[in-house]
């Protein structure tokens, strides 16, 4: 089950947020936070946020399932353009240049990674579900 959370008009270049959009993309929940936790940038403070709002979005639609046991990841993240605000910064001899503030919308989607049939990881993911669903039915 995917779920979405949305960030819109922050402050900030979009070419900076991108730079932190491209740390997480396609990382597991849980690696994606540790990174955003310690990432310097300004934007990971706030993309760290969104991350937590998009795990609430996700734990409030399935309430039956536990978010450590859900193999979560992030299936989409995308920083588009906001509005600019043009402001003038006086420049010599009477002129002035136009400074554009430049804002941004963040995009983040969030969704359960299904292994394929064959591989090891799938195999592990059957063998804890069947555990679980025999100690349910005890």
């Amino acid at each position: 089950m995917e779920a979405v959370a949305k960030l819109r008009n922050v402050p900030t270049s979009p070419r900076k947020m991108r730079l932190v959009a491209d740390l997480v993309r396609g990382k597991k929940v849980t690696q994606a936070l540790g990174l955003l936790r310690f990432e310097a940038n300004i934007g990971a403070e706030k993309i760290e946020k969104l991350l937590l709002s998009a795990l609430a979005n996700w734990q409030q639609h399935n309430e039956d399932e536990r978010i450590e046991d859900a193999n979560l990841y992030i299936s989409e993240i995308f920083v588009d353009e906001g509005r600019q605000l043009k402001r003038l910064r006086p420049a010599p001899q009477g002129r002035g240049h136009r400074i554009r503030k430049r804002s941004n919308h963040v995009t983040l989607k969030i969704d359960t990674k299904v292994e394929k049939a064959g591989s090891k990881a799938a195999q592990a993911q059957a063998a804890k579900t069947a555990s679980t669903d025999n100690e349910a039915n005890a």
